[in-house]
């Protein structure tokens, strides 16, 4: 488990070097897969860090994630897109800001 008190790089980095010492000589097949265990240890401590772990904050981030995507679907789209042509149309569009003399 992570101390809190040690940064996670130095940890990472004293793993590393202790990987590397153990695996001198072995097969490449051992070394990628020691390689890759630790990866995926770097990733799920990556994944807990940036999601909440304590239930009621975890479920107070889903709710907040929930209605964030309903507002999102249930949002017109802005008027940005007014300016392209209508599917099927030809020619120019008329400019309205554009005054003719």
């Amino acid at each position: 488990m992570h101390n809190p008190n040690r940064p996670l790089i130095s940890s990472a980095a004293t793993g590393i070097s202790g990987i590397a010492l153990a695996l001198i000589g072995a097969p490449w097949w051992l070394t990628a897969l020691a390689f890759t265990c630790f990866a995926l240890g770097l990733l799920v401590t990556a994944i807990q860090s940036v999601f909440p772990q304590d239930s009621a904050h975890r479920l107070a981030w889903w709710r907040a994630r929930w209605n964030h995507r309903q507002r999102r679907q249930n949002t017109p789209p802005t008027g940005r897109r007014s300016n392209r042509p209508a599917p099927g149309a030809t020619g120019p569009r008329p400019n309205p800001r554009k005054t003719s003399e």
